[in-house]
């Protein structure tokens, strides 16, 4: 039991202190990857009496500077001493959450060697990697479950307010980006600019067009399953567009609008799914009357909202399908490009000053199925992004960090340009070879989409 009583002016100090100088701003990047047998396609289990699972895997990786994470007595993740943790999603997505880096090379190259370890680990193993956004044929009772208890409190209350929340634990990869703030009006900047391009960026990297074995007539089925997850922490936060939004208005939406998952005392993880952490403040929580929310509490409550853009003590991009490489190096350079530059920050802020809410929202509402062929305030939202690259690369050409052989961090948005000059998303690229050279024969994505094939 805790004595310490955590406030709402704690939650503002805690943002407040996450405030650093440009000269130490840093990027950290996260990406997950399906698992699936080399010979079956079938998903890999936590444990199976062969070996060939995600536990010996891990155990495996242990060999590249890795240390194992115990939850009871499962390892339920890695550790390095450089940095960065491999973690695993509620069905066995690998995770890999890089050491903080100083520059896009850094990031794409750490990407590179994590790639090139766990294939290689896996290929051992009889496993491959995938990079999609959603599960191309996996049904829900066919997906295994990870050890971990926090999951097993969401399973249980994620179907009591949306229809699509196991679908996005169970069968969803991501690719993120977590990015720094040098103060409140830059953190309110960087927050406006994520959240109103952030379902425009989601159309770029739309990379799951199948469900089930079927062509699902998405372009980013994980966003349409995202769309009906739980309304009350996730997509589009309205008051981000307000002009006083700052630390307190983040504050008040996670503690007034967020409900709680889970407590942590002690080694237990406690079921308080859909409590109110301001009954948790005020020592009303049912259950757990007399006890004050600590420094402990509220930082696991701000890990489980879930909206498009997250404030930590940095700020999260999470609109994204995982993908290929290049999406995983072009997606935080993207952002890298539009936030990291104050020039540039300043003139996307003023560029997009007047996009509202309701109107971002029922775009968001249409992404999903229209891509990149959305139409926002009458024109295609691939126009939009060709201007949002035209910054992303001013300000990626204005960092100047050059590599080894003398090039800048703008050669990860080559990718990104190609699809957009081109027209066609990566669900694009997919779905004509299903209809065309794969003959619907959806078995080929594992060959197309594998990570070291």
């Amino acid at each position: 039991m805790s004595d310490e009583k955590w406030t709402r002016e704690d939650g503002l100090l805690w943002f407040e202190g996450g405030c650093k100088p440009h000269s130490l701003y840093k990027i950290g990047s996260e990406h997950e990857k399906f698992l699936f047998d080399e010979e079956t396609h079938a998903p890999i289990a936590y444990r199976r009496e062969d070996g060939r699972d995600i536990e010996t895997l891990l155990k495996r990786l242990c060999g590249c500077g890795w240390k194992e994470k115990y939850e009871g007595e499962n390892v339920v993740g890695l550790t390095h001493d450089g940095g960065g943790a491999i973690t695993l999603e509620p069905s066995g997505q690998l995770e890999l959450s890089g050491a903080l880096q100083t520059d896009l090379h850094g990031v794409c190259r750490e990407t590179r060697e994590h790639l090139r370890d766990v294939v290689r680990e896996g290929r051992a193993l009889g496993i491959g990697f995938l990079g999609l956004g959603f599960a191309p044929e996996w049904v829900h009772e066919e997906m295994p479950f990870m050890p971990k208890e926090r999951y097993g409190i969401m399973r249980n209350y994620m179907p009591r307010v949306g229809s699509r929340g196991l679908m996005m634990m169970h069968r969803s990869c991501t690719v993120q980006v977590n990015l720094d703030y040098g103060s409140e009006e830059d953190m309110r900047k960087k927050m406006r600019v994520g959240m109103a391009l952030q379902g425009m960026v989601g159309a770029l990297f739309a990379n799951s067009p199948f469900f089930e074995g079927k062509d699902s007539g998405m372009q980013s089925f994980r966003l349409h399953v995202w769309r009906d997850v739980d309304r009350a922490r996730c997509g589009l936060v309205e008051s981000v567009f307000g002009e006083d939004f700052g630390f307190s208005s983040w504050v008040d939406y996670l503690v007034d609008v967020v409900p709680m998952y889970f407590l942590r005392r002690g080694d237990k993880v406690c079921d308080v799914s859909g409590g109110s952490f301001l009954d948790l403040m005020e020592g009303r929580l049912k259950g757990f009357e007399g006890e004050y929310a600590s420094r402990e509490d509220w930082e696991d409550h701000v890990s489980v909202a879930f909206p498009d853009v997250r404030l930590k003590r940095y700020i999260e991009m999470r609109g994204a399908d995982a993908g290929m490489l290049f999406g995983l190096c072009g997606l935080p350079s993207l952002w890298v490009g539009l936030l990291y530059d104050d020039g540039v920050l300043y003139g996307v802020y003023d560029w997009l000053k007047d996009w509202g809410y309701e109107e971002l929202d029922d775009l968001s509402s249409r992404i999903p199925r229209e891509g990149l062929r959305s139409l926002y305030r009458g024109r295609e939202v691939r126009l939009w992004l060709r201007e949002v690259m035209e910054y992303a690369d001013e300000g990626l050409k204005r960092r100047g960090r050059l590599d080894g052989g003398g090039e800048d961090e703008r050669q990860y948005l080559e990718g990104v340009w190609e699809t957009i000059e081109g027209g066609k998303s990566p669900s694009d690229v997919l779905l004509e070879k299903y209809r065309g050279d794969w003959g619907g024969d959806l078995g080929k994505v594992y060959e197309e989409v594998r990570y070291g094939g």
